[in-house]
């Protein structure tokens, strides 16, 4: 494939070190320099990588759609404007997938996630909360994945309403505790606590290898399949 990687900061030279060991080419980089890129740049591109910042993101996109060239959008921080992406989307036959995470141990997590929040929801002296640790670079909080875990919980659980971004003792809120340390690549984990004991299911990422390789994954998969949008678990055929 000829892949252009928007966004070329530590997650964009990840995906590009695997790309290229197998067999890939990247046929465009966008970094600070050229952010203002035009879609005519993206002629000859089999598929495009988002990795950029949330402030880009919504734009980056429009041009692949107005390239027509499929996109893997691994950003997050931009899904305000969702409804407005899909709708575009869908009336010109593009092919969009996002993700909040692309690693294949998240996807099975989120998984394990949703069938354990059914579960519980059965036991209601258990009360349930979220945490999110990640590098001090992350520019949102709470994170994307965290949010996925949340509403995962809040779908199956049928206790809890809504997520907030702090403690809460609001029965109906879940609290999402986000913490920010240098080099932590991503860890969530989802606790439930009664007073007699606790259950906790964890997602610990040692490298950003996992997110990368999902991405081109993704891209790969993507790059085979009609217009329409997607998610992982299209990918992962859950």
């Amino acid at each position: 494939m000829n892949i252009a990687l928007l966004g070329y900061g530590k997650m964009g030279k990840e995906i590009e070190k695997i790309a290229i060991s197998k067999g890939h080419k990247i046929g465009l980089k966008v970094t600070s320099d050229n952010a203002e890129f035009s879609p005519a740049e993206l002629l000859g591109i089999d598929v495009a990588i988002e990795f950029s910042r949330p402030e880009f993101a919504v734009s980056n996109i429009k041009k692949c759609f107005e390239a027509n060239v499929p996109v893997v959008v691994g950003t997050t921080g931009w899904y305000e404007y969702l409804d407005e992406i899909e709708t575009i989307c869908v009336a010109r036959n593009q092919t969009l997938l996002y993700a909040t995470n692309f690693s294949i141990g998240v996807n099975l997590f989120f998984k394990l996630n949703t069938q354990l929040a059914d579960l519980m929801s059965k036991y209601p002296e258990y009360s349930v909360e979220v945490e999110e640790i990640h590098h001090t670079q992350k520019l949102d909080a709470p994170s994307g994945t965290g949010i996925s875990i949340a509403e995962q919980i809040i779908e199956n659980h049928k206790t809890k309403e809504s997520w907030v971004n702090n403690e809460t003792n609001q029965e109906k809120e879940l609290a999402i505790i986000s913490k920010r340390i240098d080099s932590v690549p991503g860890t969530h984990s989802v606790y439930y606590r009664s007073p007699i004991d606790e259950i906790e299911i964890k997602h610990t990422a040692h490298s950003r290898s996992g997110f990368a390789n999902g991405a081109l994954l993704a891209a790969e998969w993507l790059a085979k399949n009609k217009d329409g949008i997607y998610g992982m678990q299209d990918v992962l055929s859950f």
